[in-house]
Order: structure tokens, then sequence, then C-alpha cells
């Protein structure tokens, strides 16, 4: 029997000629359809009644999505956050639901670490100074004895703060769930209600997951509370952040910069007043995209994708 599945993660598309004869062993056949970023509800809405399974990105997998897949059994999630996958309605429907968790904490953490040095030393601005001929020689900041305060302390915190240590900064944390033993000990990370983390925090890295409680968790009145002259950056998700209030801590001088490999809405408008700020750094939702990376997920998300359509045809 062949399985159609459906591919919307951009970096199994680019890959998949590597993964043919894994497909064709366990009778799969894909369709990869064109994806800027993420399929929209309405653009799943046309085509998901043709699948047994997807291989997914950041689409947006509603309830109404979710329900008219009449065949679909697995949708196995590219990379971790599975904000955009309606849980409750997967479950009812009987479609199994997978991610990858801890599959590119060291990858995150190192653009993480990346834009914590840049802000810190003002690369982006000298560099974009130096392209137009100037000599721009700003001050920067000395990242010794500098807090980091690390909003989620999973595999992407724990490897961050393991590179910051070696940075000479001071840890600061917060997650409801308590980071292993040996990372409290090799770390010395003071663990913190985020309240409490963000008015100390000289470098605020948000790295936790995305769910419907933490939408704008970094508001108008936690940015307020930030240091003046501090820096943000996110490698989580575009949503954990209030853009207008952010957009407004800037304006102000509230924050020193920010670095933001996320946003609320992917890829970022052309319009966007975030574009204007030079003291911030965009990236393009890529902290993930190594080499070594992209293939040993792309592997796991395959072995589960099978694992999740052989269930369905199991007597």
């Amino acid at each position: 029997m062949t399985h159609r599945v459906l591919v919307t993660c951009g970096h199994l598309q680019r890959t998949i000629d590597r993964y043919r004869d894994f497909l064709q062993e366990h009778d799969i056949e894909v369709e990869m359809p064109l994806v800027e970023q993420q399929l929209s509800e309405d653009q799943l809405l046309e085509i998901i009644e043709e699948f047994d399974g997807v291989v997914a990105g950041d689409d947006q997998f509603t309830e109404r999505v979710l329900s008219r897949g009449q065949r679909l059994r697995v949708v196995a999630k590219w990379g971790v956050g599975i904000d955009g996958i309606d849980l409750d309605a997967a479950k009812r429907f009987g479609i199994e639901v997978t991610n990858t968790p801890g599959a590119f904490g060291d990858e995150v953490a190192d653009v993480a670490m990346g834009y914590v040095v840049s802000l810190a030393r003002r690369l982006h601005e000298i560099d974009r100074a130096v392209r137009c001929g100037d000599w721009h020689q700003p001050p920067g900041r000395t990242l010794r004895g500098q807090t980091l305060g690390i909003v989620g302390l999973g595999c992407i915190g724990q490897a961050l703060g393991r590179r910051a240590r070696a940075f000479g900064m001071r840890l600061a944390g917060c997650d409801p769930q308590p980071p292993p033993k040996q990372f409290l000990e090799e770390s010395d990370v003071q663990l913190l209600g985020l309240d409490e983390l963000i008015p100390i925090a000289d470098f605020l890295v948000l790295c936790c997951s995305a769910n419907r409680d933490n939408v704008r968790l970094i508001d108008t009145d936690r940015l307020g509370r930030m240091k003046r002259g501090s820096f943000l950056v996110n490698v989580s998700r575009g949503s954990l952040v209030d853009e207008k209030a952010l957009i407004e801590a800037l304006s102000t001088g509230r924050l020193g910069g920010a670095a933001l490999d996320v946003f609320q809405h992917e890829p970022l408008a052309a319009n966007s007043p975030l574009r204007s700020f030079e003291n911030c750094i965009f990236g393009s939702h890529n902290g993930s995209n190594t080499e070594q990376a992209v293939d040993r997920v792309n592997r796991r998300v395959l072995r589960q994708l099978v694992t999740g359509l052989q269930k369905e045809t199991s007597p």
C-alpha cells in the first residue's frame, strides 16, 4: 500500500533526494508544495484530504484542517515547536502528533550566543558602516561579569548557559521544570521567577517553547522593567514578544537593542517599523539550520512518520 505524504518543511524539501531509498522502501510517495515559510489554514484546507501523513514545518494545523484530513494518521513535526498544531483536535480525530525535542540545542545555542556577542560589541553596526565606506568604532560592552538571563532552561537554554559561562558571564534563568542537577552545579545558574529575572538581566534570551499560555510573554509591562540599555534576544517563537511594545521600548531607549531570529509574522514585512532600528539584528528563523542538524532531524522525523503510518495499517 502506497502512503501519500505531504512534506511542508523546507529543510526536508531541499534535501529530499538523500532519502529517496528510505521512502521507496516504505512505500511513501511525497508531495512538496511551494512553501515560503509555512502553509496557512486556507492553503492546507485545499489539499489535506489527499494525504495519509505530513512532515510539517510551522504550518497551521487547526481543528478545521485536521477535521478535513479524513485519511490523515500522523503529523510528524520537523523540529520542536508544535504551537501551530491543535493537539486537542488531533487527539479527538485519532491523529498522532510527533516532534523532535532536543535535536538541535547546540545549533540554536550557537546562534543565540552569536547574537549576544554581536549586540555587545555592535558588530552588526560596524559591518554596515564599513560596507558604506565609514570607519565606525563604537564602544562596546565587555561580556565578562554581565548577567545573562535565560528564559527556558531546556536543551537550548542549558547549551547557551555553558557557552555564556565560557565568556565569564553570570547566569540566571527561569523554567517551570527544574533543570538537571548536573547543569545547576556546573553552571552556578541562579534560578528565579520570570519577573525576578527580568530586572537583573543585561541580556535576556528567550529559549522557551511557545504555547497558548505565553503569547506576548514579553509585553509592555515586562519590557518596562528591563534594565535600561539591556538587550533582548529571541530564538524561540515570535509569539512570545509583543512587537508593538518592543518597538516602543526601542524608540524610547529603554533597550540597548534586540536580536530576533523569529517574528510574529514571517517573513518580516517590508514595512515593519522594526527595520528602522540600527541597534537590531534580524534572522530568518534559521537558528537550527546546519547540514549536520538537518540530516539528523530529517532521519528522525522520517522514522517517526513511518512508525505512525505502520500503526494505521496494523491489523
